[in-house]
Order: C-alpha cells, then structure tokens, then sequence
C-alpha cells in the first residue's frame, strides 16, 4: 500500500504553485487560474480550490484583487521548505545530493564555471567571445531576412528541405572556399548549427567511446566538453604561441596512444592562446596526420577575425588525401544569433552526412540563404573591415587596461586580431579565486583553468574584448587589478604595485 503524503491536498497544491513561482515559471503579475479552474485542473472540491489560494496569500505569494482574482506578487521567492514539515523536504535533500551529478559526461568543473557565471548578475562581461550587438549592421541584416521572406514566403514552413544544405548555400560555400585556396564541389558542403555541430558530427564520424582525440594545451572549453560527452578520452598537446600544436609531441603521442583516432586544431587566432599557425606548419600537420592516418579536425572559426586583408590559407587547402574535416561558422562574423556554419569532411563525407540526419534531419534553409547571399556580396568584405578594425581598437584599450590597473608581474600575450587577450597573471594569483571574487562584483572572466583538464593554466585568465570601452568597463579592470593586488598582499606582503606589465606580439 502507498504510503500517503504527510500534508493535506490544499497544501501539496500550494507547495506545487509556490515551487513554479519561485522557479519563475509563473513570473511576479501573472494570474493564477481561478477557484473554477483550480477544482477542474486538479479535479478538487470548491473548498480545497478555496484553501490552497487563501494559504498561497497568507504566506506572501499571491495578492487578492477584488472582482478579478489572484496575481503572483513581485517579491515571492517561496520552497517547499517553507511549509514547514520535514517529510515534505526529504525529495529536495535528496535532489541537492544529486547536485554534484548534473554535469557528468559535461566536464563537471567547467560546466559549475559556466552555471555560475549564468546565475550570478553581471554587470560587465568580460568572460565572453562573441562581438557584441553593435558591431553589427543590424538595420542591414534585418533588411535583408525580410527580403528573402518576400522572395520566398513559404521558406519557414517548407518541409522537404535537404539533409546535406541548400544548393544555393553549398555553392557559395565552395566559392568561398575556391578564394581561401580549398578546392570542393557544391556537394562536399554540409550545413551545420555553427561549430560545436560541425566538430560534434566529425568525432562522432572517426571515433568511438573510448579512443583518443589529441587537442591543443590550452584549447578551448566547449571542445573539452564535446569531447567527454561523446565518451572520448582528451589528450592535451603543448601549444606554442608562435607555431601551434607541438609536432613533436604529436609524435610521441602516435607511438604511445594506440587509441588516438583524430586531432583537433585552430590554426588561425587559436582560443585561448591567439597563435597563427604558420603555413609551413600547416602544411607539416596534414601530412603528419594523413600519414598516421588521423583525422585532423580543423576549426576555422576566427581567421575571418585576423588584422590582415587577406587571411592566409586554412589547413584544408593542403589536403590531398581526404584527412583534414574543415568546420567553418559565422557566429563571430556575420550574425552570432543565426548559428549559421558548414563543414566538409573529406574521406567521412557520407558517414556525416548520415550521422547528421540520423541525429538533427535538416538545418533550416533560411539562415543558409541569409548568410550564402551575405556572404557573397561585397558589403560582407566592408562589414569585415569594420568588424576587424573595430576589434582592434577595444584590444588595445582593454590592453592599456591591464596595463594601468594589473600588478607587476603581469604577462600579455597580444593577438593579430580576435575577440580576447590571454593574460598571465603575476606569480601566486590564481584566475579561479579572482572568477569567484569578480562575480560578486559583478565581473565576468573566463579562469584559465577552464581550457584545459589538467588545472595547469590556474594562473592565467582570458579577458574578451567583445564591447565597446566605457567608463563601466574601465571601472571593471581597475575592480580586477585592486583583486589581484589583494590576492598578492594576503600571500606575499610588500607585492601588488602595478606598473610592470610584460607585452608581448604573438
């Protein structure tokens, strides 16, 4: 026999309304169902109807207006907890041993980093790398989402779209390519959820649970958490910031790791560290990896991004025997909001391509269009300029930055372009503390623990420079140098003057 609940109907009702105000579900001012709709919604007497709303008010969750019903008031924040009987907390105690749980196969350290940083109020984010609204043309873009739509009406609600891309959109994609050195047919192109899709699809194409991806040491978080998700092992290799991935060690790492299957690299504006792989070293990666027979997996998110009129050459274009899978995206470039990105994948073209429908179908032809017509026309080369020039300048204003207002100490790697500054914090400064320190100020950082799995990149720390400079983000660097000059007194009294600030050109 089941045992019966220790708290009368009208209450269990009232906890149950109570947890969705305080989740949000039911926000301040909306309106509760009425007495009528309470007794048909739960199939309950009038009485019961009439006891759960009247304890709802006593406690403070709902206001009573006279001849129109009842409204969620704005300051309610109630638990389960609050109706006082210890049975009726058992299920959340039990849920918050659970808690340590939530992000097994997500990398559970950087996933708390990333859970915090969401629910903490930020005021100023410098943890980020994606370029803000303002430095898009969104009048523009706008102008063109609604020309497409009278051009083609029936877009948002056709449903025989194809699984690979649109053709419109996979030629373009290959003549983008034909300019970037790469020659592939309209046909190798396959449409992608921007990049975490494309870098899914293509792991899940050469690997399976268990075996090995090489990534660069550091390398970006998401891709530590793609990688676990999957089941797969991380194996980090040194990074240089002048040359990249450590051939070297790649070798060693062949000779020692019979499960190693893939490599995965940005060679251009490489995340965190910023690097530009030279093409010779390119050009040593593709063969090195068609000749062990590894995929080599190439992120080209930010070459776009690179102070140069014209980008250099991805790793693709040295590829002769079908091992580099290329992953483009335009979330940096064109439109963040529109996920738009493509990959081609060489040799394991058909397993993706089945891979990708068997786990998402379709990726919706309007974003394709948009950002096939977009970026074709000469407006997308002015609005890269823009975009490039503009990033150029919050780089070197959050660069002086760190300069007035970081300890002696202070290392700063500066980029040929991007989003962000990889900055090394003086001896003894840790990133996390100071993530920890900076959120109850309102700050958002990325700690350099976060892109890798060893802890060794404590002592570093990614500021993006995605906004404009103002004076709130000027009073945001001097809070983070006043921080870190604080963490220096408590361990090393006599340290923390700023003023000797290493630079360096990667």
């Amino acid at each position: 026999m089941a045992k019966p609940h220790p708290l009368p109907l009208y209450q269990q009702l009232a906890a149950d309304y109570g947890e969705a105000i305080g989740k949000g579900a039911l926000p301040a001012g909306s309106r509760m169902p009425s007495v009528r709709e309470l007794m048909r919604r739960h199939e309950v007497s009038l009485s019961t109807a009439l006891q759960t709303l009247r304890l709802m008010e006593e406690r403070g969750w709902l206001e009573a207006r006279p001849r129109v019903g009842y409204f969620v008031q704005g300051a309610a924040t109630p638990a389960l907890a609050e109706l006082a009987d210890p049975d009726l907390r058992t299920p959340l105690a039990a849920d918050q041993s659970r808690f340590g749980d939530r992000y097994v196969g997500l990398n559970e350290r950087i996933s708390l980093v990333l859970d915090s940083a969401r629910r903490a109020g930020v005021r100023v984010d410098l943890g980020g790398a994606t370029p803000g609204p303002g430095l898009f043309d969104v009048v523009a873009m706008n102008r063109s989402a609604a020309a497409l739509l009278r051009e083609h009406p029936e877009l948002l609600v056709l449903g025989r779209a194809t699984t690979g891309a649109h053709p419109e959109f996979q030629a373009a994609m290959a003549r983008r390519a034909l300019d970037a050195g790469v020659r592939l047919a309209p046909q190798d192109v396959l449409a992608t959820s921007g990049n975490t899709e494309a870098v899914h699809l293509a792991l899940t194409a050469v690997a399976q649970p268990g075996d090995v991806v090489a990534v660069e040491s550091p390398t970006y978080y998401g891709l530590l958490q793609v990688i676990e998700s999957q089941g797969l092992k991380s194996l980090e290799i040194p990074c240089s910031p002048r040359t990249g991935i450590s051939l070297e060690a790649l070798e060693l790492a062949v000779r020692t790791e019979p499960r190693l299957k893939a490599v995965v690299v940005m060679p251009h504006l490489q995340m965190p560290l910023g690097t530009l792989m030279p093409d010779s070293h390119k050009a040593g990666l593709v063969a090195f990896c068609s000749k062990h027979g590894l995929a080599l997996v190439e992120d080209d998110s930010y070459r776009l991004l690179l102070d140069s009129p014209a980008p250099p050459r991805p790793a693709k274009a040295w590829d002769v025997s079908g091992h580099v899978i290329y992953c483009e995206s335009f979330n940096k470039t064109l439109a963040p909001g529109l996920r738009q990105g493509w990959m081609s994948a060489g040799r394991w073209h058909e397993r993706v391509y089945m891979l990708k429908f068997a786990q998402s179908r379709n990726t919706a032809q309007w974003g394709q269009l948009l950002a096939a017509r977009w970026a074709s026309a000469p407006a997308f080369a002015r609005h890269l300029q823009r975009l490039r020039t503009s990033l150029r300048s919050q780089r070197e204003q959050a660069a002086r930055a760190v300069a007035r207002h970081f300890p002696a100490g202070t290392r700063l790697s500066i980029p040929p372009g991007g989003l962000n500054l990889w900055v090394e914090l003086p001896p003894g400064a840790s990133s996390s503390v100071l993530f920890d320190q900076a959120l109850r100020e309102g700050i958002r950082i990325a700690p350099g623990s976060m892109f890798s799995n060893t802890g060794r990149y404590d002592g570093f720390v990614r500021l993006g420079c995605t906004q404009a400079f103002t004076d709130e983000v000027e009073r945001a660097y001097r809070t983070l140098g006043s921080l870190l000059r604080a963490q220096q007194l408590a361990s090393q009294p006599g340290q923390g003057n700023a003023g000797d600030l290493v630079l360096q050109k990667v």
